[in-house]
């Protein structure tokens, strides 16, 4: 028995690091699993991978921040696997440090969008399908840097993430009486493409092994953990929550 079983989930940014790792998860533990991306090849991989591996996917092109885009995305997935269970609004960009007043509104909004209007979208498409069939999880990556600041991002990621854990808290709120939960992971550094970059910098990466307690970035399986469970029926009493996976920076 997995712990997914009879479960359908549509997870954006699908197509690599976490949410790639989240797929996977969720297909080993039962669920039928959806896709989205922009990053078409790589997303059919995964699809491919998975569905190789006896799991049941199906990859979609995605683009976050189109609204039509999100309402194909969620039909096209009704319409393969009968209904939709958990969304997980994984899909977001980074951000690399920098004063307010150097800003772009350019790049303000470009994270904005993806990060903060992306969920916003996700969570709209997803919410009749999960009342049609009684209920739903809704997982929102968020990031640590959406609870406390530091100088090493830029406004505009630690606003966007701030925002997808307020937004969370308003869907839990508004959504309770359908059976509809809503719950924020805050992941720290993880080792995937986004930190590619800052761990290759050896300035860069020992400066945020400084803030990281346990001294390491996370596996993208740590995080797939944390979302498994808040999607699973193990935490059928947990709303409007936030889990922090971030090795203690946040503790400090």
């Amino acid at each position: 028995m997995g712990r997914l079983d009879g479960k359908v989930a549509f997870i954006s940014g699908g197509a690599r690091g976490m949410g790639a790792e989240e797929a996977r998860l969720f297909a080993q533990e039962g669920a039928k699993v959806a896709i989205g991306d922009i990053l078409d090849d790589d997303g059919r991989a995964v699809e491919a991978e998975i569905n190789e591996n006896g799991g049941d996917c199906l990859y979609v092109h995605l683009d976050v921040t189109r609204e039509a885009n999100w309402q194909d995305a969620i039909a096209a997935t009704v319409s393969r696997f009968g209904r939709l269970d958990i969304l997980v609004n994984n899909a977001g960009i980074g951000g690399m440090g920098g004063l307010i007043e150097d800003t772009a509104v350019e790049d303000w909004e470009r994270v904005m969008d993806i990060n903060g209007k992306g969920v916003f979208l996700g969570t709209k498409a997803a919410i009749p399908a999960m009342q049609d069939v009684g209920g739903g999880s809704i997982i929102n990556i968020s990031s640590q840097l959406g609870i406390v600041a530091t100088d090493m991002s830029s406004a505009q990621y630690h606003a966007s993430k701030g925002a997808v854990r307020i937004l969370t808290k308003s869907t839990a709120i508004q959504f309770a009486p359908d059976g509809i939960r809503a719950n924020s992971v805050h992941p720290g550094p993880v080792v995937t493409d986004m930190t590619a970059g800052r761990r290759a910098a050896p300035d860069a990466y020992a400066r945020m092994l400084s803030s990281i307690p346990l001294n390491r970035f996370a596996e993208p399986r740590e995080i797939a953990n944390a979302v498994l469970y808040l999607a699973s029926d193990e935490s059928s009493y947990i709303t409007g929550s936030e889990v922090v996976v971030d090795g203690g920076w946040v503790a400090q």
